[in-house]
């Protein structure tokens, strides 16, 4: 066999390895179409070229690609390249604090690898498409990091936190999972303290330490319906309770996660839940709602959607009105 299609069966193996966890030497020689030997000798070629491949003797045994010292490169086919290359051109503009320089770098690098066929693909997705950078707050990504791993671990964090009457105080927490609703990062876990779940704004916190107190994981909430509820429900005066003669799905579509809620309702309707701190701003945004909708609570909603009536209607000059 000639080198080259030595090469190439190693870097066959190599790509099969980072598909899956776990593969045993019989099912490798089958993919490759070799005997359980040349197996062998091929994992060992990839050790002596940095690879950290792992092996476990006995039934369930196998080969697995192991983390290593330094990153290795990646092999990825055509919708694997194009997908990476058009995720690290939108995290180049994202919300995580320097990621963005590190996402062009990273872009750069697979720009020079991939085929002209591909390249060209690329730019043609990115000729199509513009990125409307929102109002985001920007996160430490060292933050993401430590309470990414304190998820991991199950080790308690401790941090100052502001709250929102600017007030900063040290919260001790067992986090459970960070969620994104695109413009923020949110963190659900459980406040020693306060001896109850509690969400906190990313951008908020400071001073993030992971102790090496370990917590036993107990039961809670659905991460991201309990930070949707927090953050379109419990920071404010008033939440409404609206009834849309809609499908949830279409009301979705119109009302971001971090605004309100939709539960399912009965015979084409469904019940948008959102909150305020302003009576007149909820009015508007019922109203914006391009479906039949049903004020539920509160009635002083009800009055607000009557007064910006009566405004609507003087505006378009219509007799009676006011």
């Amino acid at each position: 066999m000639t080198v080259e299609a030595t090469t190439e069966r190693v870097l066959r193996l190599l790509g099969l390895l980072q598909r899956r966890p776990s593969w045993t030497a019989t099912e490798l020689a089958a993919e490759l179409g070799v005997t359980d030997r040349s197996v062998r000798r091929d994992v060992e070629r990839l050790r002596a070229l940095g690879y950290p491949v792992h092996a476990t003797a006995g039934v369930g045994g196998g080969y697995q690609l192991g983390a290593g010292t330094r990153l290795p490169p990646l092999l990825l086919d055509d919708e694997e390249a194009i997908a990476t290359a058009v995720s690290l051109r939108l995290a180049s503009g994202g919300t995580v604090a320097g990621t963005g320089e590190a996402a062009l770098r990273a872009l750069a690098k697979l720009d020079q690898v991939m085929p002209p066929r591909l390249r060209a693909e690329v730019r043609a997705v990115y000729g199509a498409t513009e990125t409307l950078v929102g109002p985001g707050v920007e996160i430490d990504a060292e933050v993401l990091v430590t309470l990414a791993r304190a998820c991991r671990d199950a080790v308690r964090v401790r941090f100052r936190y502001a709250g929102r009457d600017g007030g900063e105080r040290e919260r001790a927490v067992e986090p459970v999972r960070m969620v994104s609703t695109g413009r923020r990062w949110y963190l659900m876990a459980w406040d020693v303290d306060r001896d109850d779940w509690r969400t906190f704004r990313l951008d908020r916190m400071r001073e993030v330490v992971a102790t090496t107190w370990r917590f036993r994981a107990r039961e809670h909430p659905d991460p991201v319906a309990y930070v949707q509820r927090s953050v379109a429900e419990a920071p404010y005066r008033y939440v409404a309770r609206v009834r849309v003669r809609a499908r949830p799905d279409q009301v979705r579509e119109l009302v971001p996660p971090q605004v309100g809620r939709v539960e399912d309702d009965r015979d084409g309707w469904c019940v948008l839940v959102l909150g305020g701190d302003d009576l007149d701003w909820l009015a508007v945004h019922v109203a914006w709602l391009r479906f039949e909708a049903v004020v539920l609570e509160p009635a002083g909603l009800r009055e607000a959607v009557t007064r910006l009536a009566r405004r609507l209607a003087a505006i378009a000059g219509v007799a009676g009105a006011g």
